[in-house]
């Protein structure tokens, strides 16, 4: 009798907790996420700066910076001359960066036109174009 009871007190206790589980009747705002990040390659040497790609879509960034010159530099992204619009909402600085080595930095591109320089002015600029938003990462599965 006594495992009669405790049964059938499982099992009432198993389908109020059962019960309990499932939407509340309010709707879940599904917001996109934003797009997924993309990543440039910036190189300075002896002589030239180059970026790769230089067309991308508005959005999350990473930029790789790679010095391969012999000093030490410090790479600035700035709105393009001519340009109305740059493609950072504020002037971007990486920070020295030693002859050889590597910076990484992280940030949302927009819509417009950058020069991709170092400070001093004694390379040319490269010129970066940015395109609309990219569109959202929502539906991208195992992305990072």
């Amino acid at each position: 009798m006594r495992t009669r009871t405790v049964g059938a007190l499982s099992a009432a206790v198993l389908a109020i907790s059962a019960a309990g589980c499932g939407s509340s009747g309010s709707s879940y705002a599904n917001a996109s996420r934003p797009p997924a990040p993309v990543t440039l390659s910036i190189v300075v040497a002896d002589g030239r700066i180059a970026v790769s790609p230089d067309h991308v879509g508005a959005g999350p960034t990473v930029l790789l910076i790679a010095n391969e010159s012999t000093r030490s530099r410090d790479m600035t992204l700035t709105p393009a001359l001519g340009s109305n619009h740059g493609c950072v909402t504020a002037d971007a600085s990486s920070g020295p960066i030693a002859p050889q080595g590597t910076a990484r930095i992280k940030l949302p591109l927009v819509e417009g036109t950058c020069a991709i320089g170092v400070t001093g002015g004694d390379l040319p600029p490269a010129r970066l174009i940015v395109g609309p938003q990219r569109e959202s990462g929502q539906q991208d599965l195992l992305q990072p």
